[in-house]
């Protein structure tokens, strides 16, 4: 798990620039989907955010750019794209309410163990393979149960993979959180409450 470290650069960086702007698209998707009802466009935003989120990882390492801000973006945009995707999905009636739930569930039960890590000097939960394997099921998903909301051999073939992706992303997705928890678990288990200032800077 890493601790609390100081950023190695500013907040006015070209990787953090790209995260504020991925960001902004969520709204937008959401607006795409429930409003002009225009997939094709909400598809192309999600084509884009996804290739800034692998361009801002690749620049920050290649620039040295990296920060404690863009450590925070790029999961939280990560997090409200899967978000707005399955509320705006669930809308239409193209997902059940509970795939729909089950996610931000999990997420409010992962932002519950951050206080409790916050007791050992910890500000954050380490980022574990299959968490990341659990969100690219996903981010693959969404845009293809949404391009499956239509007819022709394409959209049947999207639905049944989007479905694929889908069970396996929430059954990762769920499986990481466990993991998650049993880390933390051995982590009070093992290692002294910080008090004080030191607890304060955590």
């Amino acid at each position: 798990m890493a601790e609390h470290d100081p950023p190695t650069h500013g907040a006015w960086t070209l990787p953090n620039l790209l995260s504020g702007l991925r960001l902004l698209g969520v709204p937008l998707f959401l607006w795409l989907v429930l409003v002009p009802e225009a997939d094709e466009w909400a598809l192309l935003l999600l084509v884009v955010s996804g290739l800034t989120d692998w361009l801002d990882g690749w620049l920050a390492r290649r620039l040295n750019q990296t920060s404690v801000l863009g450590q925070v973006l790029d999961p939280v945009a990560d997090r409200l794209y899967i978000l707005a995707v399955v509320l705006g999905l669930a809308l239409r009636d193209i997902i059940p309410w509970w795939m729909a739930v089950s996610l931000p569930l999990r997420d409010a039960l992962m932002w519950l163990l951050v206080p409790i890590l916050r007791t050992r000097g910890y500000s954050a939960l380490p980022v574990h393979f299959l968490g990341k394997a659990a969100t690219a099921c996903l981010l693959y998903a969404f845009p293809l149960l949404l391009l499956g909301d239509g007819e022709g051999v394409v959209a049947e073939l999207s639905l049944v993979l989007g479905w694929a992706f889908a069970f396996w992303g929430i059954g990762l997705y769920w499986w990481a959180g466990i993991l998650y928890t049993w880390q933390v678990r051995r982590l009070l288990a093992t290692t002294e409450r910080r008090r004080g200032r030191d607890l304060s800077d955590a």
